[in-house]
Parts: structure tokens; sequence; C-alpha cells
């Protein structure tokens, strides 16, 4: 109870502006062994805010909360160990680390079975590709029939559903959100936090069908469409973007909904989902320009609710951490 009062009354220092005074009290706490205020001090360092970002600070901080007993920061440390934030992205170690937790830890438990039912290597990288049915030339369009099995599929769909929030762009006057003009959806961003062992391994994957790097892709995105929701026709490709888009994955996580067709409008194909499949498109040119011919739209879901997941690729390397605008 002593924990969860200085962390509140923390907060509310912050919220009151008393932006130092918040800080050293955390800080004195967590010095003293206070778990809840180390897991603040550590989330903090990973935001950025109200401290200065320091990724190896908030590992230390965060091996500390773990030594105490503190799941969720278990769970935390394994993505960044997994994912080289703050450090060289080290799989093995992530993986021995989830061993430990599993053994207290339900849902760490759940992340080891799914982990041990993937055909992957020492380094979590995908032993075998399926191969892929060519669909179109113009856009470079391909499929992946059941690239993720059911459980992965609903992995991916569990992680992201607590943080799903309306689809929202930054009103360019006021810079406060606002609706998206082109997608309705709602939308969460799995981050290099909240990477679970499971998700690395799925993320490698999607490089590999991709012929890319994994420090290319995005954050992986899930999206959940309700009846009348729907993804306009768009571009994933980005207007003057420095680090282009060149490639989109997009991955089917469920089944029980209509409507929600995936459509290019430029040639009219259309793709109806199916939980599991995964297709990949270019969205430049090989001259780097955007393709036209990739303008897609996720058509309007009429019944149930449609899941899906979302990969896009950069040219060069992706710092999620400090991530420009373009």
């Amino acid at each position: 109870m002593a924990a969860d009062n200085t962390v509140a009354r923390a907060e509310a220092l912050l919220a009151a502006g008393a932006r130092q005074e918040a800080i050293a009290l955390v800080d004195g706490a967590a010095a003293a062994g206070n778990v809840d205020a180390l897991m603040r001090l550590a989330t903090w360092r990973l935001i950025g805010a109200p401290v200065p970002r320091d990724l190896p600070l908030a590992r230390a901080l965060l091996a500390r909360t773990v030594a105490i007993g503190h799941v969720d920061a278990a769970l935390m440390q394994i993505a960044l160990t997994a994912n080289g934030s703050g450090g060289v992205a080290n799989w093995p170690a992530a993986l021995a680390l989830l061993r430990i937790a599993a053994r207290n830890d339900p849902l760490a438990a759940e992340h080891l079975a799914l982990v041990g039912a993937m055909d992957i290597d020492t380094d979590g990288m995908p032993r075998n590709i399926p191969e892929p049915e060519r669909l179109s030339d113009a856009p470079d369009l391909v499929r992946y029939r059941a690239l993720l099995t059911p459980q992965e599929c609903a992995h991916i769909a569990g992680i992201a559903a607590d943080m799903l929030e309306p689809a929202s762009v930054l009103d360019p006057t006021t810079g406060a959100p606002i609706a998206h003009p082109v997608r309705t959806s709602y939308g969460a961003v799995i981050g290099p936090a909240k990477e679970s062992l499971p998700t690395r391994a799925l993320n490698h994957r999607l490089a590999a069908i991709s012929g890319t790097m994994i420090a290319q892709g995005e954050p992986l995105a899930v999206l959940r469409y309700t009846p009348g929701q729907q993804y306009r026709p768009h571009l994933d490709s980005i207007a003057g973007a420095i680090n282009q888009r060149i490639k989109t994955v997009l991955v089917y996580l469920n089944h029980g909904f209509v409507g929600g067709e995936t459509r290019f409008m430029a040639t009219g194909l259309t793709i109806a989902p199916q939980p599991g499949d995964a297709i990949v498109f270019s969205n430049v040119l090989e001259n780097g320009q955007p393709d036209r011919s990739a303008e897609h739209a996720g058509l309007p879901v009429t019944r149930g609710a449609k899941w899906l997941a979302t990969r896009w690729i950069r040219a060069t390397p992706y710092d999620a951490w400090n991530a420009p605008r373009l």
C-alpha cells in the first residue's frame, strides 16, 4: 500500500506542475527498494518523461525491479533484451529470462509454451518459410497461407486488446488528436517495451517473408474493425519521407466477421481475409517512387469484428524510440 501511495503522490505532484518534487520522491523511494517506484522510474526512463530517456539505465532499473519480484517488469526486461533496446539484441538471454519468469508467472509460462511450439533456431529466426502465392505483379503482391497459427494470432490480438484506441491524427492547427479521416478502426502499436518474445519471433518471420531485416520494420500495429468501420483507399508510402515505407505486411488474425476484404484499387483485386494468412506488397517502384498501383482499401466490416496486424517496413533501419515523423 505504501508503495502505491508513493507513486500516486508523485503523479499528483506532476499533475500540479511540481516536476522536480515528483522526481525526487520517486528517486528516493526507488533507492530505498520501493518496487513500484523502481518500476515507475524505469518506465519514465523508457518514455523520456518527466526525466530524459536513458534505455540502459531503464534496463538496469528493471533488473532491480525483477529481482524484487515484479512480474510486469520481468516481461518488459525480456522484451528489451530480445530486441536490443538499451543494449545488444540477445535472443538466448531473453529466452533464459523467460524460462525463469515462467516458473512463477502463468502468463510467462504461456509465452514460453508458444515460443516452444515455433519452428525457430537458437536466435529466434524461422527455420522454414512457406512458398508464396503470387497474386499480382503491379503492385508486387504475394500471399502466404496460414503463416501464423491460431495461437499466434490470438497472442498478437491479446497483447493489443487493452491498448486499443480510436484511430486519430494530430490537428495541424491545435496539435490535438482528431478523428482519422481515412481509417475508422481502433488500433494499437506493440512497441519495443511490449514486444513479447513470441511477438519478436513473429516479427522475425515477417521480416523473412518480406526479404528485409527485422530492424527495418516499424512496431507491429494491430487494428480492429467493427461494423461500418473501414480503411478508405490510401497508399502506405509517405510523401517526402526520408526513410520510406517500401513494403507492407498484412496479417489477418481472425474469422467470424463479414466484409473487411482488402481491395487494390488499380486492378480491383479483392482479398478475402483468412486467419493466419499474410500478404506482402511493395509500396514503391524500382526507382524508389511511390507505386500508385499499391493504393488499397480495407472494405467496411458488415458483421462481427475483424482483427488485422500490420508491419510497415522502411528502406533502412527504423528506430522506434526516436522515430521521426517521416
